[in-house]
């Protein structure tokens, strides 16, 4: 069984078997019996590595034994492994050549955090977002086939992301197509089946053999020929393996379910994996693992240990605890406490989350309003559309999603709310750039994606009380309405204990100068404000992007020579294209700078400097401007 460790380890550890192990080729060099010390010997430096960079934590220490037994098995990179989000791929990483760079993790120019094709043939399909891995080894056995090739195609998919209906629509197709491919369900213990031993393990082994498949088989060919004999058969065998073991529904689905197994017992998952290898059609394997297995504090908290910061060893002797955070709140706590003291006044509040209760920090809410807390699960396109059925009855449901989930659900945010125009907030955590998840996680599009539905409310505020006056604003407003606001904590600004809305459409000059009006959309303003001082700019909060203050633009334009944009979302189709197409309706000619997020994915990186990368810290604001003022007074 695997060591349990109970520290981070402060120091590189010893791995003499690792480092035989640098790719799958070496890896399957090793005998089966070192397999068990090879997993001890990655848990330790998984621990190791990630204490140093921070990342994704407890689900890559659940799926070692997994990560090793595939890669033993299957002949990669030729046979195709498909990660489904990759939380848990860092063992694969490990495996697959990059053990040495693995001190560069989620670091600028390091690294990805998630599967990146151009990082590694090992990576078939980049990911970030959940539930796509089955469609994804779907499309790969489907061209295998077509090229007449062996190889194989595997599905790794936790039980969270089995939630979404993506996953269910590819479950149905390859039936359907009756596909070469093989998916594995990581059950980590967060929900589904608890039937794990020894006589799950050993029916796993009898259902997934040969012998098992090729009865099976004859079977059908014998009872075929004989009118409603193999329906009969098929039945009763479905009722039998559904009487221990939980695939009923997968078999249905027209999958060959075997499992539960234990995710940790090597020999047994070697064994299946291999007997199942070979198997004709659809194969469905149901894995047990412990998220955060081998490491006590994790095993005990998996939540709390899905992703972790760098660690620093408090003394010799004690467990290591996260590096010290900002003081201040964060925007989703304000977000939190806004929600539970609207829904203390306002009993038609409901709050909506599609899996996401602790990071957009609904725990309270969801304490104290147990009846108006609703966790669709991974399931975006259908907590949407929740939301607007909720509407059409009178409730004013709170949609609290992060803005690269948003994407998923665009047409029923349009079809389903915004055409009936209902009133539906949609909380947007996570807005801009998130730092060293990446472009997968970024929300680089929301502006662009939401200043084009008609009806739509649009804010974007630039601080921690703005963030609740908005809330506020957008809870009142009749219609769709939407607040966008990063991860992170605020400048710390002096949070009001009301409930008080702010004026629709309307922005506030925060600061007077001359030449130079810089508008903008969000936090930037604090790094606007400061440019400011070094350029004597006026600096306006615009606050919102739909509808657009417009007669404080058209004033703006009268009494400056550069009107510069500022916001933290693609420059194009955002906030800034919505002062120019003003300006381009009244025929206002003025000079307009533009600043926000390029043309490009903007890799990881800490989000301090991803914002200088882009321009969007106080020297970049400053010297954007000085270079555009330079061109006009030429």
């Amino acid at each position: 069984m695997p060591t349990t460790f109970h520290e981070i380890p402060r120091e590189r550890p010893l791995t003499p078997l690792l480092d035989r192990a640098n790719t799958p080729t070496e890896l399957r060099r090793l005998g089966e019996a070192e397999l068990e010390t090879l997993a001890d010997e990655l848990r330790q430096y998984l621990l190791y590595t990630v204490g140093q960079t921070g990342g994704h934590f407890g689900a890559g220490l659940g799926v070692v034994e997994l990560t090793i037994a595939l890669h033993y098995v299957f002949d990669t990179p030729d046979d195709r492994l498909v990660w489904d989000v990759g939380h848990q791929a860092y063992p694969h990483k490990i495996l697959t050549g990059r053990r040495e760079r693995m001190g560069t993790l989620r670091q600028k120019e390091g690294i990805a955090a998630f599967p990146r094709r151009s990082e590694s043939e090992y990576d078939t399909f980049g990911v970030g977002h959940s539930s796509t891995s089955i469609s994804a080894a779907l499309g790969m056995a489907v061209a295998a086939k077509l090229q007449n090739s062996d190889r194989k195609s595997v599905a790794v998919i936790g039980d969270g992301a089995l939630t979404a209906g993506m996953a269910f629509e590819a479950l149905n197709h390859a039936s359907d197509l009756q596909a070469n491919m093989l998916v594995v369900l990581n059950d980590n213990d967060m929900s589904i089946s608890r039937n794990v031993g020894g006589l799950s393990n050993y029916l796993a082994k009898i259902l997934s053999s040969r012998t098992y498949a090729s009865m099976r088989e004859g079977s059908k060919k014998v009872l075929s020929r004989l009118p409603g004999a193999w329906e009969i058969a098929r039945k009763t065998e479905e009722h039998a393996k559904g009487m221990l073991v939980p695939g009923t529904l997968f078999e249905e689905l027209g999958w060959n379910y075997i499992g539960p197994i234990d995710g940790h017992d090597l020999p047994t998952m070697l064994a299946t994996l291999r007997n199942m290898r070979d198997l004709e059609g659809p194969q469905f394997l149901h894995v047990i693992t412990k998220k955060g297995k081998g490491f006590a504090p994790a095993e005990a908290d998996p939540i709390g240990y899905h992703a972790i910061t760098k660690l620093e060893p408090v003394n010799q002797s004690a467990t290591p605890t996260a590096a010290k955070k900002s003081s201040g709140p964060k925007y989703s706590s304000v977000f939190g406490q806004w929600l539970c003291d609207m829904a203390a006044q306002d009993s038609r509040l409901l709050g909506i989350t599609p899996a996401m209760k602790e990071g957009s920090d609904l725990v309270a809410f969801s304490e104290q309003y147990p009846d108006r807390y609703f966790d669709t699960a991974i399931a975006e396109q259908h907590a949407v559309t929740l939301a607007a059925g909720m509407a059409c009855e009178g409730s004013k449901p709170v949609v609290a999603i992060y803005s690269t989930f948003l994407q998923r659900a665009y047409d029923q945010l349009i079809h389903d709310v915004a055409v009936q125009h209902l009133d539906v907030l949609f909380a947007i955590d996570r807005a801009g750039l998130v730092g060293e998840d990446g472009p997968t996680h970024a929300g680089s599009f929301d502006i662009t994606y939401l200043r084009c539905i008609p009806g739509m409310l649009v804010m974007t505020p630039s601080d921690e009380n703005e963030l609740r006056r908005m809330l506020t604003t957008g809870h009142l407003f009749n219609g769709p309405a939407a607040v966008r606001y990063p991860r992170g904590t605020g400048p710390g600004a002096q949070i009001e204990a009301g409930l008080e809305p702010l004026e629709i459409g309307k922005g506030v000059v925060r600061r007077e100068g001359t030449g130079t009006a810089v508008l903008v959309f969000g936090v930037q303003l604090s790094e606007a404000l400061k440019a400011a001082e070094e350029l004597d700019a006026t600096v306006v909060d615009m606050r919102f992007v739909k509808p657009i203050d417009e007669a404080l633009i058209r004033q703006l334009a009268a009494s400056h020579e550069l009107l510069v944009t500022v916001e933290e979302n693609s420059i194009m189709g955002g906030a800034g294209s919505a002062v120019s197409e003003f300006l381009a309706h009244e025929n206002i000619l003025k000079p307009v700078l533009h600043l926000g997020l390029p043309d490009v994915y903007v890799e990881h990186a800490k989000p301090s400097q991803m914002l200088a990368e882009c321009g969007l810290d106080a020297s970049g604001i400053e010297h954007a401007i000085r270079q555009r003022l330079a061109v006009i007074n030429k």
